[in-house]
């Protein structure tokens, strides 16, 4: 039985099939997203959509879809889908699909009469290519396939319309051809594993319309160019390989390569196996000494923030430790150069933000927690104690040390913490001054900082310890039993929000037993869903739990309502921590909303954000890195705690 099967009634309702999308990708950025049933819904779709650093720093869709017909009697069967205006679907290939799966590689059985065709695909691992295997299963006439490329070689944040600079030449290579729309772009090329028949029939498709774009309030209608068709015959029990791709292929080798690829993916089999693969998926290689996570897919790029509080589960919960240090080897030096010359890092976005080096610390204190303190020591000290200083020594433009040990920072006029929504330039959600987890993490580096440096620790560290131990809990403890989110001269903001929770679930906090279970207690009635915890309470003011409508309309939601996975691991793990055993069903409960979303949304993974009202809808990223490790950590602690 198949962890993740769509049967036939689900795959020809669209209005279930089209919300539910795919995602594989490689080490280097590249990827292959759509749905389930092969219709892009985004402009961010596509079968082959790859970072081109020589143009620019964004993601280039080159194969937007491939279009596969069934021919027998001279009657064609188009398995192909797209939609059109007056939402208009053709050709309606859907209602050939028979099932879908999904453990291994994406796995559609098509029925057309008496032809049963089973098309599986695999991205490669290290290079941008793409490979489709079709297998005819069943036939009793003689049987052709069709295969209409759709070509974009566009930016994946723009659309394309039809033109006359196109260049329509192509080239043949063994079993396929070449070709390349613009100049600037790498060569595409399409091989099979025998011999085809090109025809050359360049023709414009205009008009293809992306519905989540349309929702978003985005152009939405695309012209796509098509130069020609493949034809091949094929055999009852015969396999045909296509490949896409930017360098040419053995085409003799497309069978074994495809095994290969298929043979190196972890199965989604379970809850646990879903999460691992979609870790693996952020994994980024740009060069082969470095290593890096990106934040998410489809457009998000490496930000230090959400690498730090990424790494641990993406890496740690998996049992690959040796994943972690390459990341942090490759981090630190970044880290480092902005201490030393206030310079940001061309991979690493927004390394200037204050919290990120805290948050570095916290990535290190899960690594000595996992491989031992001697280990962390060996490799990290002198990097922990190097940002202790940095901060004590006043030397971070945007994060001042105060007399009373906590960080002030300044984020009136920018966005300065993981609430980082803007608009015209100016945040949201204004968070300044005292922070409230900015100074939960920095208590938690000073202690750990402690532990690592044993007693070659500095001694300004237990002075601020001690300091803080009084002015946390009398700056953020209010009279209602919660913490304030943030605090600088005469305001307080009141608002109720889940960053108190990382005060009781970091391993150290200047909070008493009855303090953290006074905030996981208003944290549970006001900002706990399935989904994961409410960035604000619904009792706050400027509430708004729907993600939707123009960007405006959206950046004003993202952070005043919207619920958030990784915040539900901060909350599951104070959770633990507060009531130990007693917790595990609590917390175990908790996650069967998590892992429905496995068969929900983007297959095997979470999406970035959900709605802060029923039904909870998932929004933004279709596969966020933050939210897939948080959870991959707390099925690492019930695993834990069960055992014992």
């Amino acid at each position: 039985m198949s962890y993740l099967k769509f049967d036939k009634t689900v795959m020809i309702n669209l209005e279930e099939s089209l919300r539910r999308e795919i995602l594989r990708t490689n080490r280097n950025g590249a990827y292959h997203c759509t749905t389930v049933v092969d219709c892009n819904t985004r402009k961010y779709h596509g079968l082959l959509v790859m970072p081109l650093p020589e143009l620019d720093d964004d993601n280039h869709v080159l194969l937007s879809s491939l279009d596969e017909t069934v021919i027998q009697h001279d009657a064609p069967f188009n398995l192909g889908l797209h939609k059109y205006a007056g939402n208009n679907y053709n050709p309606k290939g859907h209602k050939y699909i028979r099932e879908f799966t999904c453990d291994t590689v994406p796995r559609t059985v098509y029925r057309v009469g008496g032809v049963v065709l089973a098309k599986e695909k695999v991205f490669s691992l290290y290079e941008n290519r793409i490979m489709i295997k079709y297998t005819l299963e069943d036939a009793h006439s003689d049987t052709t396939l069709r295969f209409k490329p759709f070509l974009a070689f566009r930016n994946a944040n723009s659309l394309a319309q039809e033109n006359g600079s196109v260049n329509k030449l192509y080239q043949d290579v063994p079993n396929g051809i070449k070709t390349c729309m613009y100049k600037g772009y790498p060569d595409l090329y399409m091989q099979f594993n025998k011999k085809v028949k090109f025809v050359f029939e360049p023709y414009w498709y205009n008009g293809i319309e992306y519905l989540k774009e349309q929702e978003r309030g985005y152009p939405y209608k695309e012209d796509l160019y098509v130069p020609g068709y493949f034809e091949v015959p094929i055999k009852k029990g015969e396999t045909i390989i296509f490949s896409a791709g930017v360098g040419p292929v053995a085409t003799n080798q497309l069978k074994k390569l495809f095994v290969q690829e298929a043979e190196s993916r972890t199965p989604r089999t379970s809850f646990y196996n879903c999460l691992k693969n979609s870790a693996q998926q952020f994994y980024f290689r740009p060069k082969e000494e470095d290593a890096y996570l990106l934040a998410g897919y489809p457009w998000f790029k490496v930000r230090a923030r959400d690498l730090f509080i990424s790494l641990p589960g993406c890496t740690l919960s998996i049992d690959d430790p040796v994943r972690f240090e390459k990341i942090m080897h490759t981090a630190m030096p970044a880290i480092r150069n902005f201490m030393q010359t206030g310079k940001g890092d061309g991979v690493i976005r927004e390394i200037e933000h204050p919290d990120v080096f805290l948050w570095a610390i916290w990535a290190i204190h899960q690594y000595a927690r996992a491989m031992g303190i001697d280990k962390a020591q060996t490799l990290y000290a002198d990097f922990v104690g190097e940002i202790i200083t940095y901060f004590r020594d006043q030397k971070h433009p945007d994060m001042k040390l105060m007399e009373n040990g906590l960080l002030f920072a300044e984020g009136r006029d920018k966005a300065i913490t993981w609430m980082n929504s803007t608009i015209n330039g100016k945040p949201v959600v204004a968070r300044s001054g005292y922070i409230v987890e900015f100074n939960a993490l920095w208590y938690n580096a000073l202690k750990f900082y402690k532990e690592l440096a044993g007693d070659k620790a500095d001694e300004s560290a237990d002075v601020l310890i001690s300091k803080m131990d009084t002015s946390f809990v009398e700056t953020f403890l209010n009279g209602y039993n919660y913490l304030l989110d943030s605090v600088s001269g005469g305001y307080v903001d009141w608002s109720v929000r889940p960053n108190m929770i990382f005060a009781v679930a970091f391993p150290y906090s200047p909070l008493n037993r009855v303090q953290k279970r006074a905030v996981i207690d208003i944290v549970t009635k006001e900002l706990v869903t399935p989904k994961g915890l409410r960035s604000l309470s619904p009792k706050s003011e400027g509430y708004r739990p729907n993600y939707v409508g123009t960007q405006n309309e959206r950046d004003l939601a993202y952070h005043q309502g919207t619920a958030w996975p990784w915040l539900f691991g901060a909350y599951l793990e104070s959770y633990l921590k507060i009531f130990g055993k007693g917790g595990i069903s609590f917390v175990e409960r908790m996650l069967i909303s998590m892992e429905e979303e496995m068969s929900l949304h983007c297959i095997g993974t979470l999406a970035e954000i959900f709605d802060g009202n029923p039904p909870y809808t998932g929004r933004g990223a279709v596969s966020f890195a933050m939210n897939v490790a948080a959870i991959l950590r707390v099925l690492e602690m019930l695993k834990k705690y069960n055992a014992e």
